[in-house]
């Protein structure tokens, strides 16, 4: 697939993510409706809208959550991902991944087997009302990186990350696409590498998207990538979190 193709696919994609997720806002009747464990925004909307958590209820369920992804989210060992101020979209997407086994890591398909749609999106809403804490970019990776974040590289086949996942790295809740913001550099450097080897996380469009981008990379970029998007946050919001 061309870049050309794979970036209006990027874009045709939140477009219509981001008008499943406000048909699902409250005050619209259509919304919401019970969604299939493991189902995609696109997916979902198909029967009614999204289910929207309840961050309450979630926090009790996130507990078990905080002994990898620590209490509030910020993980401290750089093998687990942060999920402070992740998007409730994109956690019951892959909550709903692993119950269902399409993306594979077994201690996150043990935690998910029990978990009904609503506590993924319950846990969901919990931790996107949480604060990501920033990371710290290595200067000699800045450039390279944020060439690449922001204006990708046609030659390489590339799109910008920040098409899909925004210029501040927090992703498009309505899409679906993912926070980066402040993401541990040996996390994302860790799912770089496995996408370009084939790893999927679902078989839908979206899904694809990062296979066929990462296959493009050398590991000089997955390097300067990775290091950018750790240090990569809002000067006000996550300076003041960080506090």
């Amino acid at each position: 697939m061309s870049f050309r193709r794979v970036f209006a696919l990027s874009l045709l994609i939140a477009a219509g993510m981001a008008q499943a997720q406000t048909a699902a806002q409250p005050g619209n009747e259509a919304a919401p409706a019970a969604a299939q464990a493991g189902a995609h925004p696109a997916e979902t909307a198909a029967s009614g809208g999204l289910l929207l958590g309840d961050a309450k209820a979630g926090e009790t369920k996130a507990a078990v959550c905080g002994a990898c992804h620590g209490m509030d989210g910020n993980a401290t060992d750089k093998q687990y991902p942060k999920v402070a101020g992740q998007n409730e979209a994109y956690i019951a997407r892959q909550l709903g991944l692993f119950k269902t086994q399409k993306r594979q890591n077994p201690i996150m398909m043990g935690f998910a087997a029990p978990l009904s749609v609503q506590d993924m999106h319950d846990i969901g809403a919990f931790f996107a009302t949480k604060n990501s804490l920033p990371g710290v970019a290595d200067e000699k990776l800045l450039e390279r990186g944020q060439a690449l974040y922001r204006g990708g590289d046609a030659q390489l086949g590339v799109p910008a990350c920040m098409a899909c996942h925004g210029p501040d790295g927090h992703g498009m809740a309505g899409a679906g696409y993912p926070q980066l913001a402040g993401q541990w550099a040996d996390y994302v450097t860790a799912k770089l590498k496995d996408w370009k080897s084939g790893t999927t996380w679902g078989d839908d469009a979206s899904a694809k998207i990062m296979p066929q981008i990462a296959r493009q990379l050398g590991e000089a970029d997955i390097a300067a990538l990775a290091s950018y998007v750790e240090g990569l946050h809002t000067a006000g919001t996550d300076a003041t979190a960080a506090k």
